[in-house]
């Protein structure tokens, strides 16, 4: 399986790059779907027959379709059940292809589900990316993370959720939006590569099912306020929510209600 987010694709700097429908969009999708079946060409090259596509970029339409693999399939469209992670529980490996670093972290648009309002997340008292708690997720079905691409900063984040992945760097961090990065031809090659070596890491291990506590830090009090009336989730402090869930999976699907009543409780330009 490959988890697809934009943001830690090849040439991806700015907000506009990675927001459907406008013109950049347009221009840095056809590169994020360079790199995905980069990584989707590397595992067919090393034998791997089945590989799903899941699009994991906000509104999960970003990919085109034509210009995959005719041997891949797609999952695109949004309200999966798993969201970024839909299709894990059928996978014996997952690649997260154009990852980026966590809300509150320096890296290239770095982010936790939310582009902005949500300054840190912890799972278990880590600071806590999309891979970190994608990667937990996964670990809960027993599905290592084998590969992982971004920017710089991004690799050295997965080393703390896979520590065995391949990984490779497409653009190395000068500011939030801002990086040095490396052409098409370069990038789309050491994916391929990378991913064709990681192909020995795949293989469906023990489930590993845990609870967990899970902590979210707004940049307002009235974002803290809005989400600590959900059941199970508690104010800590005035910018502050936590809750404990039984498992990653429920762990998950109650940080969803929490994005969810995040979006709904801000305004445009004062949050």
């Amino acid at each position: 399986m490959i988890s697809a987010d934009m943001e830690g694709a090849t040439g991806v700097t700015g907000p506009l790059d990675v927001k459907p429908r406008g013109d950049e969009w347009h221009r840095f999708r056809k590169l994020f779907t360079a790199d995905v079946n980069a990584v989707a060409l590397g595992f067919l090259d090393a034998g791997i027959d089945d590989i799903l596509i899941n699009e994991a970029h906000s509104s999960m339409r970003n990919l085109l379709i034509e210009e995959l693999d005719d041997r891949v399939r797609l999952l695109t469209g949004r309200h999966k059940p798993l969201g970024m992670m839909q299709g894990v529980h059928d996978a014996d490996a997952v690649a997260f292809v154009g990852y980026h670093a966590g809300a509150g972290a320096r890296g290239v648009l770095s982010h936790t589900y939310q582009a902005n309002s949500i300054t840190g997340v912890w799972l278990d008292g880590q600071p806590a990316s999309e891979g970190y708690l994608n990667a937990s997720l996964a670990r809960e079905f027993g599905v290592p993370v084998v590969f992982v691409s971004g920017d710089d900063l991004t690799c050295t984040d997965s080393l703390s959720y896979a520590p065995d992945a391949e990984r490779v760097a497409v653009k190395e961090y000068v500011s939030r939006y801002a990086a040095i990065c490396l052409p098409p031809a370069r990038t789309v090659a050491a994916q391929r590569a990378a991913a064709a070596r990681a192909a020995a890491l795949v293989g469906r291990g023990a489930p590993n099912v845990s609870s967990h506590r899970v902590e979210v830090e707004f940049d307002a009090v009235h974002l803290a306020d809005a989400t600590s009336i959900i059941p199970t989730v508690e104010l800590i402090g005035e910018r502050r929510i936590g809750y404990d869930a039984a498992n990653m999976t429920e762990a998950m699907n109650a940080f969803k209600i929490v994005s969810a009543i995040t979006s709904s409780a801000m305004e445009p330009e004062y949050g």
